[in-house]
């Protein structure tokens, strides 16, 4: 664990104590695999799914788009959406926005294999309010947005978050449950894992109310991020041994500034 990651991770842990409380995947040198990043929302109408397939580790990309694949999300009340391939291993579809409480089948098919998740897609758990914390720690101030509210009593809730720094590109931030504060009145502590937050800085948290299989893959994946072990891939939720995960989330986003 590197200086700054184990002080945020402090800081971090400290906070916890105190209150109630662009995804990217991380491929190893191996044999090439089907790589699959579905992340579906209610944020929009157009939904995008990437299929690309495992490269070297140390290649200027990780992942290679496949072109040829067949995508297909299948809802619970059998409405088929069909995804069409545009460019890089994208497939979108322009008029497909995700119900709360439906279940979404994924079948993609590349080169005869088939790859399969399924999902059920949680309400929003709304936030009572927002803002930013400044903590000081080791003679060093660190910035954190804040999101409070009110856990749901006796439902399982899971949240996975991504910030965005000056109109940057959205990165993973955080994922949390609901294990140690069901029915509490909670409060997350958001920061990048590799950018300080800094006066003045404009900062977006997309909010995502995820199922417990998304959110054991981004557990997994920041816990392997703050360990000494070499980061490794999370354990997928898609069948026949693809990379990726299949998700179906409710989205809200915040904006806040940092400011003096």
């Amino acid at each position: 664990m590197n200086a700054r990651q184990s002080s945020i991770l402090s800081c971090l842990l400290l906070l916890i104590s105190s209150c109630e409380e662009k995804m990217d995947l991380d491929l190893h040198k191996a044999a090439a695999r089907v790589v699959i990043d579905a992340q579906l929302s209610d944020a929009s109408l157009v939904q995008r799914i990437r299929v690309s397939r495992s490269v070297g580790f140390n290649d200027l990309v990780n992942t290679s788009g496949v072109k040829d694949a067949r995508v297909s999300v299948k809802d619970n009340e059998n409405r088929i959406y069909t995804f069409q391939y545009e460019k890089d291993g994208y497939y979108i579809h322009r008029s497909f926005k995700p119900v709360a409480g439906r279940t979404y089948a994924l079948n993609v098919t590349v080169q005869k294999q088939q790859y399969s998740s399924s999902c059920q897609m949680p309400g929003y758990v709304a936030v009572d309010s927002t803002g930013i914390s400044e903590k000081s720690l080791t003679g060093k101030t660190y910035f954190f947005a804040t999101l409070t509210f009110k856990d749901p009593a006796k439902v399982s809730n899971y949240y996975i978050y991504t910030l965005s720094i000056n109109n940057g590109p959205f990165r993973f931030a955080d994922a949390q449950s609901d294990q140690f504060n069901d029915g509490l009145k909670v409060t997350h502590y958001i920061s990048d894992l590799e950018t300080d937050l800094s006066s003045g800085d404009e900062v977006i948290v997309r909010r995502y109310c995820v199922d417990e299989k998304a959110y054991r893959y981004w557990n997994e994946y920041q816990n392997n991020n703050v360990s000494n072990a070499a980061p490794g891939n999370p354990k997928s939720n898609i069948s026949n041994n693809a990379l990726g995960y299949f998700s179906v989330a409710s989205l809200k986003e915040y904006k806040l500034k940092i400011g003096r």
